[in-house]
């Protein structure tokens, strides 16, 4: 288990590594040799996660949707939360924050960035299927066309905030965006018990931490529990008076 756990936060600690030097110097630019530098591991190290700095720029990517996110009882109230989120950790969390950079880097010219984009519309693409399934979305809407529409226009407004205010009111211009967004794919019934607020990212964050503290908790108090007494075996414990077997017809 302690392997596992060094294994994981050498991972991490590489991919933010990675982001740091994307972010400032660009994919092309950065070479491997910074990547080991900051991240402060070896080449084997590196190497043994990563087979080369394209999969390194894919691990990035992937960081763009890696958080789970409490259920909801609305398809389409998951679909929010998941943009909200998003616009909230392109705010505090540095990886996020490069994934989404080196994604729209257009220097990047010997990078595939299609899978950032195509993660992200995949996940919109299941939430929309399965709002559509459930009657949450009018019979009209093209669910794929949604799903590219939609990452399109955050794509758009979130650069738009970065050069503006350096995303400072991102979270208020996702929100303007599912306000203008929403009325034209939902069923009104499931529009006004939507929750697009301002804050909502940050209560669903807080509610992850909490439950993600929780667990851990539990998992150390197991791992730490001492071990009951042992039941001494039949062949090993004092001889008593035997019990008949059973006639398996019995």
């Amino acid at each position: 288990m302690a392997r596992q756990e060094r294994a994981i936060r050498t991972r991490r600690t590489i991919l933010e590594a990675a982001a740091a030097v994307f972010d400032e110097r660009g994919y092309t630019s950065a070479t491997i040799g910074e990547i080991l530098d900051r991240a402060g591991v070896t080449k084997g190290a590196l190497y043994f996660h990563f087979g080369s700095k394209e999969e390194l720029a894919v691990g990035v990517f992937e960081e763009q949707l890696a958080i789970v996110l409490p259920p909801q009882s609305s398809k389409l109230q998951e679909l929010v939360d998941s943009g909200l989120v998003m616009a909230r950790r392109l705010r505090s969390e540095p990886l996020v924050r490069a994934s989404v950079g080196l994604a729209l880097d257009q220097g990047a010219m010997d990078l595939d960035r299609t899978p950032a984009f195509r993660m992200w519309i995949d996940q919109n693409t299941q939430l929309l299927t399965e709002a559509k399934e459930r009657g949450e979305l009018l019979q009209h809407v093209d669910v794929a066309e949604t799903a590219e529409l939609l990452v399109g226009s955050f794509s758009g407004v979130q650069l738009l905030s970065q050069l503006r205010c350096q995303r400072q009111d991102l979270e208020r211009r996702v929100v303007v965006l599912f306000e203008h967004f929403l009325p034209s794919i939902t069923v009104p019934a499931v529009l006004a018990r939507l929750d697009i607020s301002v804050d909502r990212a940050e209560r669903l964050l807080a509610q992850v931490r909490r439950e993600g503290a929780a667990a851990v908790a539990v998992e150390a108090s197991v791992s730490s529990a001492p071990s009951g007494p042992s039941v001494p075996s039949a062949s090993s414990g004092p001889s008593g008076p035997s019990v008949p077997s059973v006639p398996s017809g019995a």
